[in-house]
């Protein structure tokens, strides 16, 4: 039951929805499956698992709520009406689009192991034990786009700007910040070359590489609350091309230099370092004390930070050096590298909020991909795992692929209207095949008691 993709999405939401209080006994009774595991049981089956215990993530974590709500749903809420939607039908939804049609590809990585194979089944209590490979064997990531329009990011003739690789310090090595700027702009040439007449938007998750920001970016994280000679910026050394150069042990040279200066509110550059010629500092780090006096802030009561893991008690903004700082306007609005490399190109660049995997419609993509896959006969070959897990996403149908869309848009619609995410996840169960949630959601869910 569970290769059916459907099935376990409406599980997870189920799970989703009634948070810490998950018991096999809520999950049966949902499924309305007593009969048959009575049944199951009578005829002397067993049905066994390690017993794990639940997990929290950060989903509901303050700063990730207001990320979700105060900086991704505008955002997406500005480029919702451009952008073609479709029916459960796998039909267009008719009607007019505001401006450019707008096309959004979603980017993730995912891992494929070679022993990633089904090992729970009904077994009868007389069966043989059965041996099986140890451990998850050789493992295999894929990084690729996916849109609700075309489905994988590929032109006619097999070209694409999916990319693979063998991840481990003595294979492929590891899918880093660098490759994901080639691989953007692969993607860049593709969609320029292949859909010329839409506009494009790149979607990722919240992952550091995505992150990046370049050499001497400004950043408060580990700066001194007075002037200190010491603070400089580690980066990567390059030559007059741009070239990184590299140690003879084959790792990056690093040298030292400047942060980059800030901006004062009246928009003049803001150095962080004392002139040269300063009589008591010369060369040497401000510190944030007098970069935040330069800006008209009175500090001189403040700690440089509220504790030693930088946890300052929401709602504070001005609670100490190091939180102001981060919350200035310079600081907050510096670009990654991503968003540079692909702004300079004409794409724009989202990122999900963390710990939403749910508004990410590609997980989904992979999932379909891994229910196949476990299905192929297992083996400790490289070139098979290869081979069976490229040919598995190349069996996800559009048609699915336009469900996932949906699921994830009428994720979306549920965090707009103010639910949390176990409301949501209860709103996407409910409304199932909806893209939209109806307008008796607030009745629904007070009938339900899911306020």
């Amino acid at each position: 039951m569970l290769t059916d993709e459907d099935l376990c999405n409406d599980i997870n939401l189920y799970l989703q929805e009634i948070g810490n209080d998950i018991t096999a006994e809520k999950l049966v009774s949902y499924l309305a499956l007593r009969t048959a595991r009575r049944y199951l049981h009578t005829l002397g089956y067993r049905f066994t698992s390690s017993k794990k215990g639940q997990y929290a993530d950060g989903h509901e974590r303050k700063d990730v709520v207001d990320y979700r709500d105060k900086v991704f749903l505008p955002r997406w809420e500005q480029i919702r009406n451009h952008i073609q939607t479709w029916t459960s039908e796998n039909l267009p939804e008719y009607g007019p689009l505001h401006g450019k049609r707008i096309i959004v590809w979603y980017h993730d990585e995912t891992i494929f192991y070679a022993h990633d194979r089904r090992r729970k089944n009904w077994v009868h209590k007389d069966a043989s034990a059965k041996p099986y490979a140890k451990g998850d064997g050789h493992s295999f990531m894929i990084a690729d786009y996916v849109s609700a329009d075309f489905g994988w990011l590929r032109s006619l003739d097999g070209r694409s700007a999916r990319r693979v690789m063998f991840p481990g310090k003595a294979k492929d090595g590891y899918f880093t910040a660098e490759d994901i700027q080639e691989q953007a702009n692969a993607a860049i040439d593709l969609v320029h070359e292949l859909y010329p007449d839409y506009e494009h938007i790149f979607i990722y998750d919240n992952a550091t590489t995505h992150l990046k920001r370049p050499d001497g970016s400004l950043s408060a994280r580990k700066m001194p609350k007075g002037p200190s000679s010491k603070f400089f910026i580690e980066v990567s050394k390059r030559d007059a091309n741009g070239k990184l150069i590299y140690n003879p042990d084959g790792s990056i040279a690093k040298e030292e230099r400047q942060m980059e200066p800030g901006v004062l509110p009246d928009g003049c550059l803001q150095s962080l370092y004392y002139p040269e010629n300063h009589k008591s500092h010369p060369n040497q780090f401000k510190g944030m004390a007098t970069i935040l006096q330069e800006r008209g802030y009175n500090v001189d009561k403040l700690k440089a930070q509220c504790d030693k893991k930088f946890n300052c008690a929401p709602p504070a903004l001005n609670c100490c050096c190091r939180r102001i700082l981060f919350n200035e306007p310079d600081f907050v609005g510096v670009e990654s590298i991503l968003e540079k490399t692909c702004k300079e190109r004409g794409i724009q660049v989202i990122f999900l909020p963390k710990f939403h995997c749910e508004l990410n419609p590609i997980e989904q993509c992979w999932g379909y991909a891994k229910r196949l896959y476990r299905f192929y006969p297992e083996s400790s070959r490289e070139q098979d795992l290869e081979r069976n897990a490229l040919e598995c996403l190349d069996k996800v149908p559009l048609e699915s692929i336009r469900r996932f869309f949906n699921r994830s848009h009428k994720f979306m619609d549920a965090y707009s209207k103010g639910l949390n995410g176990r409301q949501a996840a209860w709103a996407a169960r409910k409304y199932r095949g909806h893209r939209v949630l109806p307008a008796s959601l607030m009745a629904d869910m007070e009938k339900e008691n899911m306020k």
